[in-house]
């Protein structure tokens, strides 16, 4: 009986050793198929999406220098156009293929610190395969250099690290958070003064600084920067830094230059598909056209969520901010000089968060000698300062009180 129980056991193994190359050799000849790429986004969010034939299991890891987003996959065909994954917005090369029988990667290099806030697999319309989506987002470097130290290349659980960017600004939870967007900066210099010297990227972060101090003695209220120094960020960036930061209102400073030099006093514009008047649509392109003057890429914009719900979020946030563009025009009426019609709209790309309440401040304009006396000086920033903190004050109030 021993003597058939070993027979038993060596025949197993031999057939074991016999199937064991043909089963592998099955699994290699039966890999996904990722027949599908596309992918758009901007140097702050970038979106990628692969159709594959059925459901992929997946890892994500990161390395440094230079920046790379690394997803394992199993076995994979990639059946699409290289093309169709062309690098753009935040990734500046992308490569994929087999590592070995069992396994494929897609490795993307970025051309800052980004981090996937989301990464899954979804069955698609059809019923008959699965997508993977990529979401990535730019990250603060001491962000990503914890991230990478923190991961783990042997636990893919660890290894996905998927969720939000944290806040690059430490708040109570019960604050009510003000981002302050400082128009312009780097080699995106804005207006410039009749003296030939002052530029729009300084003023408006010279005014910046100055209210978001006077927001944060405010109890209740912080303030913070979407820039503390004089650089260039994209108008995608500034938006992005806002919602990573979980603003509750975002402020967007800047004072402008007109061809009708008579034209002064303040305005503030809120978001719309449509411009209010011909100044208000100039103004805007020349804002939107910012990112094309400092050389970004705007030509891929992430692609639009045909979501119900995200469509009422933006109606919801756009009558917060034609709110709280109210309750500035109360507070400057008799005290800072206005604009006629001083409330105006159109598609300004900075105010495009789909749930931050938003306006665009114009301080004045430097076109104006009377409004550019003003922007110069600095009691007249400090009185601006003030009635502006008291609207954000007011929007507060009227917010909690509706139960907001």
């Amino acid at each position: 009986m021993r003597a058939l129980r070993i027979a038993a056991a060596a025949l197993a193994v031999t057939a074991l050793s016999i199937l064991s190359p043909l089963v592998t050799a099955m699994a290699a000849a039966d890999p996904l198929l990722a027949y599908g790429a596309r992918i758009a986004g901007d140097d702050a969010r970038t979106r990628i999406v692969i159709d594959m034939d059925r459901e992929p299991t997946f890892s994500v890891h990161y390395l440094d220098n230079p920046v790379r987003v690394v997803i394992d996959l199993p076995a994979t065909a990639f059946g699409f156009p290289a093309a169709d994954l062309k690098p753009v917005g935040l990734f500046k090369d992308i490569r994929y293929g087999t590592m070995d029988e069992d396994s494929a990667r897609i490795v993307l290099t970025a051309a800052k610190p980004v981090k996937l806030v989301m990464a899954k697999v979804q069955p698609d319309e059809s019923g008959k395969g699965h997508r993977l989506v990529l979401d990535a987002e730019m990250l603060p470097a001491e962000q990503f250099a914890e991230l990478i130290k923190q991961q783990s290349w042997t636990n893919d659980d660890t290894a996905k690290d998927v969720g939000p960017v944290a806040p690059m600004e430490k708040a109570d939870p019960g604050s009510f958070l003000v981002a302050v967007d400082a128009g312009h900066g780097g080699i995106d210099a804005g207006a410039t003064a009749s003296d030939g010297v002052t530029q729009e990227k300084e003023i408006t972060l010279t005014f910046a600084k100055l209210l978001a101090d006077k927001l944060n003695a405010q109890p209740g209220v912080k303030a913070f920067l979407t820039r503390d120094k004089d650089e260039y960020l994209s108008l995608s960036q500034r938006v992005t830094i806002a919602r990573q930061n979980h603003a509750t209102l975002f402020i967007s400073l800047h004072a402008d230059t007109l061809k009708q030099k008579d034209i002064r006093g303040a305005t503030v514009y809120t978001i719309s598909d449509k411009a209010s008047d011909k100044l208000a649509g100039e103004v805007a392109d020349r804002e939107n056209n910012s990112d094309q003057l400092a050389g970004a890429d705007t030509q891929t914009q992430p692609a639009a969520v045909a979501d119900i719900l995200m469509d009422l979020t933006r109606r919801e946030t756009q009558a917060f901010s034609i709110s709280l563009a109210q309750d500035v025009l109360t507070s400057f009426n008799g005290q800072i000089s206005m604009i006629n019609n001083p409330h105006r709209h159109a598609g300004f790309r900075v105010l495009q968060a789909p749930d931050v309440p938003s306006i665009l401040l114009e301080l004045g304009f430097l076109s104006n000698k009377d409004d550019e006396k003003l922007l110069l000086d600095p009691d007249w920033r400090q009185k601006l300062a003030d009635r502006l903190t008291e609207a954000v004050k007011q929007y507060r109030v009227s917010t909690i009180a509706n139960g907001g």
